[in-house]
């Protein structure tokens, strides 16, 4: 079963197009900084202080979109005993933890001219530093129980547990009063924020994709090349 996402095949299929991926991410980076802090309008309340939006969603969206992944392959990895789930979980996890920290900083910089404060313990930002504690527990479960034959099962209830997270983090801002604006940018309803800003604010959530996706290659290759050590250590 899924015969696409054995070690080898993964592995030769991503490695083939890495260096394509990274003069993409490049351009597309260039591309979005010059959109975001040069072309891009100010905004009329938050004037230059709205340019942080350009790395802060990125940031956000990636670190959410992340975590969904390894808490959907934690699922198959539970259920199916797929152990090259569990590498790639572990090979996606320190860059969503990253980028859920820069989510983090960048929105308390933006909150204080803002909100007039660096912290507020509103529904999306408390989320938001919840989902960071379980990226935080799930990479260390690693350290802690790498001897433990139960790693699998261990590390894939902790991501399962904070898929949870996820859809609180989504609707946290329609379920409860909060600090935080409503979603500028919606998929089945019409966006609200003007096309002189959301173009840069693809371009960089693209770029932070495929920044995402050539740190994940190289983490993973280093994890198959421990993994494979390993297996030559007990020969």
């Amino acid at each position: 079963m899924f015969p696409f996402f054995q070690s080898d095949r993964f592995l030769f299929f991503c490695l083939k197009y890495q260096k394509l991926i990274f003069y993409f991410f490049v351009s597309l980076l260039v591309l979005g900084l010059w959109e975001g802090l040069i072309v891009s309008p100010e905004d009329y309340i938050q004037g230059n202080s709205v340019r942080i939006m350009y790395v802060h969603v990125p940031s956000a969206w990636i670190s959410l979109g992340i975590f969904s992944v390894i808490g959907t392959l934690s699922i198959f990895s539970f259920v199916f005993k797929i152990k090259n789930f569990l590498i790639i979980c572990k090979s996606l996890a320190p860059t969503g933890f990253v980028f859920n920290l820069i989510a983090l900083v960048t929105g308390a910089i933006w909150g204080k001219p803002t909100w007039g404060t660096w912290w507020a313990w509103d529904a999306r930002i408390t989320s938001m530093l919840i989902l960071f504690l379980f990226y935080f527990v799930y990479l260390l479960s690693f350290n802690l129980f790498k001897k433990n034959k139960n790693l699998n099962k261990i590390s894939s209830i902790i991501a399962i547990l904070g898929l949870i997270n996820i859809p609180i983090i989504k609707f946290s801002v329609e379920w409860w009063s909060t600090l935080h604006q409503p979603s500028s940018v919606k998929i089945l309803s019409e966006t609200s924020i003007h096309n002189s800003m959301l173009l840069p604010l693809l371009i960089m959530t693209a770029s932070f994709a495929l920044f995402s996706l050539l740190i994940f290659l190289m983490k993973y290759n280093t994890e198959l090349i421990k993994l494979r050590n390993k297996r030559l250590d007990r020969l």
